[in-house]
């Protein structure tokens, strides 16, 4: 185009931000989709509330249901030289401080010693007539090797010890996160203080949010 005096008229050439404005958009989303991503895979992190397992009745339990309590994750047997006192105990403790902020969950196991080799209902009829047993039960399970659930996988890369015997107990906290294991020597009785702390926090907790 021509101006007034016949000159060319020269126009502001719109290339030279476009070549930068491009990619500079395509870093700015990859960006985005990375933080997302990121963000994603945080709140995806596992705990043992996020796992799902089966009842001792046989049907598909989330394991959230005991999120914001106290959890003791115990592999018990009915057969074994630890099973009355561990029962009596868990029992007495799950009486004490259970179910509002506290429950025993109980995880039939029959690898060591073939201690417990009898059917889920069977099992369930045996804690519940002998020992008066009111906290949680599930499906007869394996909790060490291979064939170990993911909820049990979880509790021994959590604490990286693995039950080598009947009465393994893991305590998790009201977040999920697993905060100590004891293995079968160690009594109920012993381990007590843990969780009454971990209860007693709870409640404190909601009476300052009152």
């Amino acid at each position: 185009m021509l101006d007034p005096e016949g000159s060319v008229e020269h126009q502001p050439s719109s290339s030279f931000p476009k070549v930068f404005l491009i990619p500079l958009a395509m870093l700015l989303a990859v960006a985005a989709l990375l933080l997302l991503a990121f963000s994603a895979t945080r709140q995806k992190e596992p705990d043992f509330y996020t796992f799902k397992v089966v009842n001792i009745r046989g049907k598909l339990v989330s394991l959230e249901k005991y999120r914001g309590s106290v959890s003791l994750v115990v592999n018990v047997a009915s057969e074994c030289g630890y099973t009355d006192s561990h029962y009596k105990a868990l029992q007495q403790l799950q009486r004490d401080l259970g179910p509002y902020h506290f429950n025993v969950l109980a995880f039939p196991c029959n690898q060591f010693g073939q201690q417990e080799p009898d059917t889920n209902k069977e099992i369930e009829s045996f804690a519940r007539k002998t020992y008066g047993a009111s906290f949680p039960m599930f499906s007869k399970i394996a909790v060490s090797g291979a064939g170990a659930i993911p909820a049990f996988k979880y509790l021994i890369d959590s604490t990286g010890e693995e039950p080598t015997w009947n009465f393994w107990k893991y305590l998790v906290d009201p977040y999920g996160k697993v905060v100590k294991a004891w293995d079968s020597t160690v009594s109920v009785e012993e381990i007590r203080p843990y969780v009454t702390e971990l209860v007693r926090k709870i409640i404190l907790k909601k009476k300052d949010e009152l």
